[in-house]
């Protein structure tokens, strides 16, 4: 049981989990069916205009169905993706309230009915992040209002309930947002690029466990896979960093 070696970093993107959240319609879907062998867990409509795997979840029994089989292992899959995690949530919640006969989780009293479908998601996000195979968890976004000591201002986070939120974030590897830059061009016009943001920031949610990942990065897989890849990549021993002696 006890390990008799260390774990070395995890070297390839279908190996981690990640959130990927942001707007609608900017790109996260798209971005996300460039992952290696694929398999969308599809809890909403809106992947018309891909070319990709997908399984269509209608309620959270689906879900677990699905699970089942990824976690057999008789496919080629490598990453799995539920889009949106927000959908996957919500049938959680039904499911929870009809094994327990109640309209709603607060019908259960003292906050039971929500402990019992965080306790529930819980248990299935995390099966599925100790699989061997990656794991994106798609997400949108909203801004909050969000008081501190100093006072107020507004954080950009995903659409979850506050602790299936924290439960994600605290979970995962990587948390992407996915945004739109803004710079002034030529003749001051605004020029717009689609980034993802990996730095935690007091403005909006956003990690990188890796460390090594650039703040931001244009919105597309190449460009993410090739700041990835450095992460990786050897770091030079001190002997090749070593300036050459003056003769």
């Amino acid at each position: 049981m006890l390990p008799q070696s260390k774990t070395k970093p995890k070297a390839s993107l279908h190996n981690l989990t990640a959130l990927v959240y942001g707007p609608s319609k900017i790109g996260k879907s798209t971005w996300c069916s460039h992952a290696e062998n694929a398999l969308f867990l599809a809890t909403e409509p809106g992947l018309n205009s891909l070319e990709v795997f997908e399984a269509p979840i209608t309620c959270w029994d689906d879900l677990l169905q699905a699970c089942a089989e990824i976690a057999e292992g008789k496919h080629d899959f490598k990453t799995i993706i539920i889009d949106t995690v927000d959908n996957a949530y919500r049938m959680c919640a039904d499911y929870v309230c009809k094994k327990f006969q109640i309209e709603h989780e607060s019908d259960l009293g003292f906050g039971k009915g929500y402990a019992l479908i965080n306790n529930e998601f819980q248990r299935v996000i995390n099966k599925l992040a100790f699989l061997p195979y990656g794991l994106i968890l798609i997400s949108h976004s909203q801004e909050r209002e969000i008081e501190t000591r100093t006072g107020k201002h507004t954080r950009i986070m995903p659409t979850l309930p506050d602790k299936a939120r924290k439960l994600l974030t605290g979970l995962v590897d990587l948390i992407l947002f996915c945004d739109l830059e803004t710079k002034v061009g030529e003749n001051s016009k605004p020029i717009h690029q689609r980034v993802m943001r990996t730095k935690p920031s007091p403005n909006y949610d956003a990690g990188d466990r890796t460390g090594m990942l650039p703040e931001v990065i244009p919105l597309d897989f190449p460009s993410f896979m090739q700041a990835f890849a450095a992460t990786s990549a050897p770091k030079p021993t001190a002997k090749e960093t070593a300036k050459p002696k003056e003769k």
